[in-house]
């Protein structure tokens, strides 16, 4: 039972492999990841101006990847924040 009231994020204790699925890079490589995820945005939406449409589909998947990363990985970044924080969502 005093195990309830830990810490997950909390490195003793726990293995090596516990420690990296564990979510802890969201705590301390916050501020790059939020970097990736925002290049991510402007690559996608660069390639969407600068690139003609005339490539087909595969412009279009070009597109929505780096959109859909770029999203997924800022979205991921918010929602440990608030978390973390203790909101309620």
């Amino acid at each position: 039972m005093a195990d309830a009231d830990r810490d997950p994020f909390h490195p003793h204790g726990a293995t090596r492999w516990g420690r990296a699925c564990s979510g802890g890079a969201l705590v301390t490589h916050r501020i790059p990841l939020a970097v990736a995820g925002v290049a991510c945005l402007v690559l996608g939406i660069v390639v969407a101006v600068i690139v003609p449409d005339s490539d087909g589909p595969a412009w279009a998947m070009a597109v929505a990847g780096c959109l859909a990363a770029g999203v997924l990985l800022l979205g991921r970044i918010v929602f440990g924040v608030l978390r973390r924080r203790g909101a309620a969502l």
